[in-house]
């Protein structure tokens, strides 16, 4: 199975990070507010937009991806977001 981290802008403009096996119903979720997983910030803070994925083949590797992201600070995890879009072009 294939895991991914993603990252959420939220409508308040703040950065949430998780993982998921599929990021469409992840965001869909977290935007209705029917997660029966958690993410109570995304009840209060709407994602507007997927600024961010990356996948992973292991829960594991993507576990401590998550964890890695979420102890960057706001500007890191903006370039992180900039490196991955220029690579795309």
């Amino acid at each position: 199975m294939t895991y991914f981290v993603y990252m959420l802008e939220t409508q308040k403009g703040t950065i949430y990070t998780g993982i998921t096996t599929d990021v469409s119903r992840r965001f869909k979720e977290h935007q209705e507010g029917i997660s029966k997983h958690g993410a109570k910030y995304t009840n209060a803070n709407k994602p507007v937009k997927i600024l961010y994925t990356k996948s992973y083949d292991t829960k594991s590797d993507a576990m401590k991806e998550e964890y890695r992201i979420k102890q960057l600070t706001r500007t890191k995890k903006l370039e992180l977001i900039e490196t991955t879009r220029k690579g795309d072009l």
